[in-house]
């Protein structure tokens, strides 16, 4: 995170023998980097700096052996004069709290998100119990070309933005993120959305980023 930037970013990464971390970490760094490079914030520029960072892991691999097929799912929120820029890449998401209602704003990068890709009932059910449910379809580091998932929305005073890994929206339903959000400040909803995650049995890794526009 640089608040300084009004950037927000979740990584998580995939590769054997820390390789996975060497791969967030990439993609962290340079996406600060390249938007630091520039006193122009504006949504384009965010995505400039995913694909940049998904060059920066592709050449680091190529350069260590122990890192080949490393890669990593991002999540990002960029704060802009007005509104903000919303970007992704594999199965983390970015979520917004407005008027009392948690919205996805983000689409999954993965198999089951194309299989079942229409909201409605049983929809997200099917997409939770499916064997192949982590199978991704994209992710940064891993080929070329990278397009991320990309938008523009508007911000109001109060509302908030949750941006999770899939340890986290994997193993907790709509309704209780959206419980986790009704009272507390950003700190207390992250911890409190993490320490539900762990008791419910999460696997994977559980982050949790909770930003909130004040003003």
């Amino acid at each position: 995170m640089d608040h300084e930037l009004g950037l927000f970013v979740v990584a998580d990464g995939m590769g054997g023998h820390n390789a996975g971390e060497v791969a967030a970490g990439i993609a962290v760094e340079t996406i600060a980097r390249v938007l630091r490079s520039d006193h122009v914030r504006t949504g384009a520029r965010l995505e400039h700096a995913l694909r940049a960072a998904n060059d920066s892991i592709l050449e680091s691999a190529a350069e260590r052996p122990e890192c080949a097929g490393m890669g990593t799912t991002v999540s990002a929120v960029l704060a802009l004069e007005s509104g903000c820029a919303v970007a992704s890449v594999g199965d983390s998401r970015v979520y917004r709290w407005r008027g009392g209602r948690l919205e996805q704003l983000t689409h999954d990068d993965s198999w089951v998100s194309q299989l079942f890709p229409e909201e409605g009932p049983g929809s997200e059910q099917a997409r939770e119990r499916h064997p192949m449910r982590h199978v991704l379809t994209e992710v940064v580091g891993v080929r070329p070309n990278l397009e991320p998932g990309f938008e523009l929305f508007d911000l109001a005073p109060g509302e908030a933005f949750l941006l999770c890994s899939d340890g986290l929206h994997g193993v907790l339903s709509n309704e209780r993120l959206s419980a986790c959000f009704e009272s507390g400040d950003v700190r207390s909803i992250a911890t409190r959305l993490v320490d539900e995650a762990v008791k419910r049995g999460a696997s994977d890794n559980v982050t949790a980023v909770v930003v909130r526009r004040e003003s």
